[in-house]
């Protein structure tokens, strides 16, 4: 069996590169891609570590002229990449890229999209947005990415709820350990073709459950698996 060849693009720790690769090596066999580059912007970036550790090709890119690194269009293309997951990678992706990848380009947000999304919405920001707004529901975005920030076609989302007292770390928490079971589980539907962004065109293929769910779900990680597998096929 020929597994789609992933590219996961990473600024930071590259949990969620974590996760994708536990996903993938439970899978086994069953898994419909191998992650087979892992790109950042910056050199420390603890992802390209986890990369290195696995012996999967790590790269720095360049992000502006002068300065050292790959461009990413070229090394994409040098290990024939068939799906790009961005996984906390904070710099925006070129326009030639998001064409040559449309429907094979996917990101994970920390929020309900189109909600506290768009440029400069990242990380610890986007938390700090929802603690202001005072809503009580927030949660994860899974999306096909285009030339605008946090505006392409929705894959799947899950929400988490609020809680009184929540600061940015304890929501920052609570939303990433969901991202960790919602977005590889995403990357390797792609992977193996059971989604595609012609399948979301009549909306997300896993939306919100009902409010009576969501709190037992979000916070019991077995259940929100199963659910997401049961949603993905």
């Amino acid at each position: 069996m020929t597994r789609t060849r992933v590219a996961v693009l990473a600024s930071g720790g590259g949990t969620n590169l974590q996760a994708i690769l536990e996903h993938f090596d439970r899978l086994g066999a069953r898994r419909g891609g191998d992650v087979v580059l892992v790109a950042s912007d910056r050199a420390d970036a603890r992802a390209l570590a986890r990369a290195r550790a696995r012996g999967i090709d790590a790269e720095t890119i360049a992000v502006a002229r002068g300065k050292s690194g790959l461009d990413l269009a070229d090394v994409l293309e040098r290990e024939n990449i068939e799906l790009v997951a961005l996984a906390g990678y904070l710099r925006y992706v070129p326009t030639e890229v998001v064409n040559r990848y449309a429907g094979r380009i996917v990101n994970v947000h920390p929020a309900l999209l189109p909600a506290f999304g768009g440029p400069g919405m990242y990380g610890g920001r986007v938390h700090d947005a929802v603690l202001a707004a005072g809503v009580s529901v927030t949660g994860v975005t899974v999306h096909f990415v285009d030339e605008v920030y946090d505006r392409g076609r929705i894959i799947a989302q899950w929400p988490v709820p609020v809680l009184a007292g929540d600061d940015r770390d304890a929501l920052a928490a609570r939303v990433l350990r969901v991202e960790h079971i919602l977005y590889p589980r995403v990357v390797d539907a792609i992977a193996a073709g059971r989604v595609t962004q012609a399948s979301c065109n009549a909306g997300p293929v896993l939306s919100a459950p009902p409010d009576s769910e969501f709190t037992m779900l979000s916070r019991k990680d077995d259940c929100l698996a199963e659910a997401i597998d049961r949603a993905l096929g």
